[in-house]
């Protein structure tokens, strides 16, 4: 046989052994169990969350300060998946931005959702420019907004959602004097299961959601601000009533987070405290009943 025939047989073989491979993968994936998955990466100072549904729908809130979101995706979607369905930007902070700017540049996204607060930052210059050149939907963060997650066609008990809850109007085009008091506010519900994410909210945003009346009980709380003392109000927690707090911050981060008035006030509630700073990356899985967490 020629030299080339040689080669075209073995391109051949490689061919097989590649589709082969896919094809096992693919039944492998198609035998998991269907649940959902919220992980909370560790990305040092800052908030990264990874969602997926059982439909296999992926939602990414925030990015963290760096690219170590896109270590984290590539662990957690398979290799020759680069699509999100959803990025939200709960505020253009640095820790929340510039990992979204990092995931932008290698993915493809079909929604974006956002406040659209104005910044003069390098970082949001080049958000901007990206938003523009994806192509993504975008919607404006305003309580009130919901994203189902699942065909809207099946009966309302199964069906769920991510619900906007704060701000509780449209911000587009607003400079705002303190950036993360803009923060989305989103409730996740799935089932008998609920998480709230809340960026980094001071107390005053959370006392005037609890104060409101507006529904946020929750069973897994994202603590606001990597737990500043900041964040974390009582009235908030006693409105939240949370079985378990996810704390999102760096080791040995110069802001002293998580300070230790929130840390007590979650331990006088009773409520499970997971920190990314001393457990690495969390892992929630819920069937929309139970639900179970791991670290990696």
């Amino acid at each position: 046989m020629t030299k080339a025939g040689k080669n075209f047989v073995l391109g051949i073989f490689a061919g097989l052994i590649c589709f082969n491979i896919l094809a096992w993968l693919a039944v492998f994936d198609l035998s998991k169990p269907k649940f959902l998955e919220v992980n909370f990466f560790d990305v040092g100072q800052g908030d990264a969350i990874f969602i997926e549904t059982p439909e296999g729908r992926q939602i990414l809130i925030d990015g963290g300060p760096g690219s170590a979101v896109l270590e984290k995706l590539g662990r957690e979607m398979p290799f020759w998946d680069r699509t999100l369905d959803l990025i939200i930007l709960t505020h253009p902070e640095h820790d929340h931005i510039v990992g979204l700017i990092e995931v932008l540049q290698r993915y493809k996204v079909d929604y974006i959702l956002w406040t659209g607060i104005k910044r003069e930052t390098a970082e949001y210059k080049e958000w901007q420019n990206l938003i523009q050149k994806e192509g993504a939907e975008i919607i404006i963060a305003q309580r009130g907004r919901k994203i189902f997650l699942c065909d809207k066609s099946i009966e309302p008990e199964l069906q769920y959602f991510i619900e906007i809850l704060w701000p509780f109007e449209n911000l587009e085009g607003q400079e705002v004097k303190n950036t993360n008091n803009s923060s989305v506010i989103a409730r996740l519900v799935f089932g008998e299961r609920s998480f709230l994410f809340t960026g980094d909210v001071y107390k005053s945003i959370e006392r005037k959601l609890a104060k409101e009346g507006i529904y946020l009980v929750s069973d897994v709380l994202k603590v606001s601000h990597h737990g500043s003392k900041t964040s974390t109000s009582r009235e908030f927690i006693e409105a939240v009533s949370p079985r378990m707090a996810v704390i999102q911050c760096g080791k040995d981060n110069r802001y002293g987070h998580p300070h230790p008035q929130t840390l007590a006030i979650l331990e006088e509630f009773g409520i499970k405290i997971l920190r990314t700073d001393l457990h690495g990356d969390i892992k929630i899985i819920s069937d929309g009943i139970n639900y179970v967490f791991s670290n990696f």
